[in-house]
C-alpha cells in the first residue's frame, strides 16, 4: 500500500485540488496531521466534498487550529504545542495521502517542521505552481528531499510555463505525475476527469 505525501513549494499552489485527485485516483484514504484556519471548511471538509468513491476514509486531523497562520504561530496563539509525536499517523489497510500544511520546512514549533513528520517510508509529490520566485522554490524544496532520500514526483498546478519548468526538470530530473490546468472551478467531475488521467502513474510511482 502506498502512502503518499502531498507538500507545496509555498502555500496556494493547490495541495488540496492535488491530494483530491490522488486520493480519488487511488480510492485512497485521506489525513491532514495538522489543520490551521477555518474549521467549518476544512482541507478534509474540502476533499470530502470532490472525491466520488465510496472507499475513502478521511482521518481526523491530529491537531486543528482555528488560527489561519503558520502551525506554530497559531498553536501559540491557541496556548498550544505541536508536539510531532503526537501527530500518529492513522492505521488503515488502503492507500494513505496526506496533505502537508504549507510548504516543507513550515513550523510546528521552535524545533520541528512539516518535513519532521514524513516518513521514511513516504512517497513525496511536490506541487508546483508557475509565479516569480517558483524556480527557486522548487529547486530548494525538490532538492532537500532528494538530498534526505525520499522519492519525489512532481505535479505542476495551473498554466504551463516552458521556461520555468524545463529548468526544474534539467536541475532535478525528477518524474511528472501531470498537470492540473487552470480551470474555472472544480468539482466531483472535474476531480474524477484528473484522477482518471493519472491514475496508471499514480499507481506507479
Amino acid at each position: 500500500m502506498q502512502k503518499i505525501f502531498v507538500t507545496g513549494i509555498s502555500t496556494e499552489v493547490g495541495k488540496t485540488i492535488a491530494s483530491s485527485i490522488i486520493t480519488e485516483a487511488l480510492a485512497a484514504d485521506y489525513w491532514k496531521p495538522v489543520q490551521a484556519g477555518d474549521l467549518e471548511n476544512t482541507d478534509s471538509h474540502k476533499v470530502a466534498s470532490y472525491i466520488s468513491n465510496t472507499k475513502t476514509v478521511i482521518h481526523p486531523s491530529s491537531y486543528e487550529l482555528k488560527t489561519p497562520m503558520s502551525p506554530h504561530a497559531a498553536a501559540d496563539i491557541e496556548g498550544v504545542r505541536i508536539d510531532r509525536f503526537h501527530i500518529k499517523e492513522p492505521e488503515t489497510n488502503n492507500h494513505l495521502v496526506i496533505e502537508g500544511a504549507g510548504g516543507l520546512l513550515v513550523p510546528l514549533n521552535e524545533e520541528d517542521t512539516m518535513f519532521d513528520i514524513i516518513m521514511p517510508n513516504y512517497k513525496v509529490v511536490v506541487v508546483s505552481r508557475h509565479y516569480l520566485g517558483s524556480i527557486n522554490h522548487s529547486l530548494l524544496t525538490i532538492n532537500w528531499l532528494k538530498h534526505k532520500g525520499y522519492d519525489v514526483s512532481l505535479l505542476f498546478s495551473g498554466d504551463a510555463n516552458p521556461h520555468t519548468e524545463n529548468i526544474i526538470f534539467q536541475k532535478t530530473g525528477v518524474s511528472l505525475i501531470g498537470r492540473i490546468e487552470e480551470e474555472p472551478f472544480f468539482d466531483k467531475s472535474i476531480i474524477k476527469k484528473y484522477a482518471d488521467k493519472f491514475r496508471h502513474i499514480l499507481e506507479t510511482l
